[in-house]
């Protein structure tokens, strides 16, 4: 079996070089790439019954096959040793290792990993294993889901199956991907699975990811070796109040608090803030936080992995007056942001891509300098970072996308700014590695630095992959013309 490679400490070299050791990759999840979504003992998600229901996924796609990375991921793996890739992130599949939620690992899904991070390993990239990317086993939402406690309990028992079986060969690992849409777009909008529209339910849900995060930290730490690096990747916002008005600022500070602090109070400062809990107090008194809870989400983390696409600008509404919603969280009617009804949402100035979000690097500047100065020594990585745009294949066959070229090229300005400013960050995840299942869009938008052709499933870089392999290959921010 490969030995996983090592990676020092980012040590700074030459001004416009990112720092020596700066981990390059691309990022992906199980369910938007896999597919084999009924083999080898994998049952449904709730992102399986969600693409089920009539009218939740655009056009009714679904991911049962999806890219085909599980037969195909020897050919992927190649793809980004040609791209000059230095590490991966991949979910495991909660239901394709564990399909009922509890109880022995499938041998089967269990050994998919293994082949991918032997893989991996061999071609010299470090895999990087997210346990949790909204892929929750039916058979526990039937039982509740993340409103009740025994899922956090799940999640730490699943953990522990997942670093039993692979902590052997993965050395880097992330309890959750993004908690705020598993339990906010999940529970409280339902634009997302399982498609619930109940605020209390989504504070609920919040808690018990946070829980199950502490709780899963726990279990990893007991099964595996002390050199493993543990995290939780956070889609914080960005908050910007529309004008400096007291009604603004106060919007700004309330989807702080029910955007970021949710979770960044507990999981790196062991308590909730005090006016999350002031301001969703109409809706629940929070008594489902158990004594010792906050503690056990407050765990040590080896880095904080940061996705960021856009910032959030928000004002405050009059009493009687409806808000404006253009959060960029889908279009359902129900909200995802309780205890701020009154809060309006406003489009960032700026191009767009074809989300619909607003092109703004300086957030991903003022993300990661502004976690630096409230959390110094806490490593930083970015998880998660990209843009969707309408790409078209060329008469030669070949993808040119120039707009995702200069994206990614801004902000990793934004990044190397961060770090010149001080903050510690170890490295840079492109979202995504291929184009995928896009969640309530479903095959509408593409992501991927690599085109996939879904009716053939062929998978061609686009120009973007080959100017991101040349920055990762020789460590500088190369302009996009010369990519």
């Amino acid at each position: 079996m490969p030995v996983p490679p090592t990676n020092p400490l980012p040590t700074t070299t030459t001004p416009g070089r990112f720092p020596t050791g700066f981990l390059w990759g691309a990022a992906t999840s199980a369910y938007q790439i896999e597919g084999a979504a009924a083999e080898d003992g994998r049952t449904a998600s709730i992102w399986d019954t969600f693409c089920r229901t009539p009218g939740k996924v655009h056009q009714g796609d679904t991911g049962e096959v999806s890219v085909d990375h599980y037969h195909r991921f020897r050919e992927d793996v190649r793809l980004m040793a040609e791209l000059g890739l230095k590490a991966y992130r991949f979910s495991i599949s909660w239901p394709r290792v564990q399909p009922t939620g509890h109880g022995p690992g499938v041998q089967q899904g269990l050994d998919f990993y293994r082949r991918l991070v032997d893989e991996l390993l061999a071609a010299g990239i470090t895999p990087v294993a997210t346990l949790y990317h909204w892929d929750l086993p039916q058979e526990l939402e039937q039982a509740g889901g993340w409103p009740e406690r025994a899922t956090a309990e799940r999640f730490a028992e699943y953990a522990a199956l997942a670093g039993e079986a692979l902590g052997d060969r993965v050395s880097h690992w992330t309890t959750l991907n993004e908690p705020w849409c598993s339990a906010f777009l999940g529970y409280g909008s339902g634009v997302h699975a399982p498609g619930r529209t109940d605020p209390v339910a989504a504070l609920r849900a919040a808690h018990h990811l946070n829980l199950g995060h502490g709780l899963a930290v726990t279990a990893l730490r007991g099964v595996l070796p002390a050199a493993a690096q543990l995290s939780v990747s956070l889609n914080l916002h960005v908050v910007r109040p529309l004008t400096p008005s007291a009604a603004d600022q106060d919007a700004a500070r309330r989807i702080d608090a029910v955007g970021n602090r949710v979770f960044l109070g507990p999981m790196l400062e062991g308590a909730y803030p005090e006016d999350l809990l002031a301001d969703t107090a109409h809706l629940t008194d929070w008594s489902f936080v158990r004594s010792g809870d906050q503690k056990e989400i407050h765990q040590s983390l080896d880095w904080l992995g940061v996705n960021y696409y856009t910032p959030t600008v928000v004002s405050g509404t009059a009493e009687g007056e409806a808000p404006v919603r253009e959060d960029g969280h889908g279009g359902g009617t129900a909200t995802p942001w309780p205890g701020a009804d009154r809060v309006g949402f406003h489009p960032a100035p700026g191009e767009r891509t074809a989300m619909g979000w607003a092109v703004d690097p300086s957030g991903l500047h003022e993300l990661l300098t502004g976690l630096a100065r409230r959390h110094p020594g806490l490593p930083l990585m970015v998880t998660e970072n990209g843009a969707a745009y309408e790409d078209e294949v060329g008469a030669d066959g070949t993808v040119d996308d120039p707009e995702r070229t200069a994206y990614l090229h801004s902000h990793l300005e934004a990044v190397q700014r961060a770090v010149a400013d001080g903050a510690d960050v170890r490295g840079y995840f492109a979202w995504s590695l291929l184009d995928n299942f896009e969640w309530a869009y479903g095959y509408a938008k593409r992501f991927g630095l690599v085109h996939v052709d879904y009716a053939t499933l062929n998978r061609t870089p686009k120009s973007s992959a080959r100017w991101y392999a040349q920055v990762a290959r020789s460590g500088e921010l190369h302009p996009p013309a010369e990519g």
